[in-house]
């Protein structure tokens, strides 16, 4: 039974809706003994006859009446399968899964997902946070669709392009009377108490790197992976951090940080990681669109 075909039953439905072949035909837009075909290939299959001609017209059998609720219901999932996959297809529904780092989750994506939203209300979107080697996994193991990630990054198995690039800047508590024009250098940062990223990812990385090209050595007081814990800690004077510019750029940020650009300057890169294999259903494509767009 797994072997029935389902334009077959369709064609069966049709034919008795109709009591007839030619006009069954002309509907499907096939020729008369093509429908007659499927109508015989479909009784060899189950064994029994299905349509009798009374005169001009075609009648199910007992067995034909006995079939046709069944096709008809068959027919309703079909054209709602059908409508449904249509949603999908042109992104009105369906489902992304994102992965990124907080410090992208907060200050990047919340405008993105907005309009992303607003585009397509029926579209599910969640968004895992973490370090870009864990999100790396995840997207190589297909538990997310795609990522916006710290780079550099490499896995044989994905396509990582970068889509943007973010000023890092030295951040101290708010000091009246500090220059904030003159350049923090890796000797300078590293001087005072220091408040980075935690270990592991790919941020800490790009600054500990910007260090030690620098002749300097940082030995953070506190590591921490939350980027607003970290503005806390420097606004109440405990330490500098080195942080992408874009998260001390709100207008209340103005009256707690003092800001300084670094020598040599620093930038961090985002890219956009996805499965060379994977499939780019409608969902995906507007949320790489969007992505790819923010630089």
């Amino acid at each position: 039974m797994r072997r029935l075909n389902l334009d077959q039953l369709l064609t069966f439905a049709l034919v008795v809706e109709h009591a007839g072949f030619t006009e069954a035909a002309a509907r499907l837009g096939l020729t008369q003994p093509a429908v007659s075909l499927q109508i015989r290939n479909l009784e060899d299959r189950l064994g029994v006859r299905l349509i009798e001609r009374v005169g001009k017209r075609a009648l199910p059998t007992a067995a034909g009446r006995d079939l046709l609720p069944f096709v008809r219901r068959l027919r309703d999932e079909a054209d709602a399968a059908m409508t449904h996959m249509m949603r999908h297809r042109t992104g009105e529904t369906g489902r992304v899964r994102v992965g990124t780092g907080a410090t992208a989750c907060i200050y990047r994506l919340p405008p993105l997902l907005a309009a992303l939203r607003a585009a397509h209300p029926g579209l599910e979107i969640i968004v895992v946070t973490g370090n870009t080697p864990d999100i790396l996994d995840a997207v190589e193991a297909g538990t997310l669709d795609l990522a916006l990630v710290t780079l550099p990054a490499a896995r044989p198995g994905l396509s990582i392009e970068p889509v943007c690039a973010e000023a890092m800047v030295a951040v101290d508590a708010r000091a009246d009377g500090v220059s904030l024009s003159a350049p923090m250098t890796p000797v300078e940062a590293a001087a005072g108490p220091l408040i980075l990223y935690e270990r592991g990812g790919t941020m800490r990385a790009v600054i500990d790197a910007w260090f030690v090209a620098g002749g300097a050595q940082p030995r953070p007081a506190m590591e921490l992976g939350n980027v607003e814990a970290i503005k806390n800690l420097v606004a109440a004077g405990l330490g500098r951090s080195i942080l992408p510019a874009v998260t001390v750029a709100g207008e209340g940020d103005r009256d707690r940080f003092g800001v300084r650009p670094l020598a040599p300057p620093l930038t961090r890169t985002l890219g956009l990681a996805l499965r060379r294999d994977k499939v780019r259903d409608a969902g995906v494509r507007a949320l790489v669109k969007a992505v790819a767009a923010i630089g």
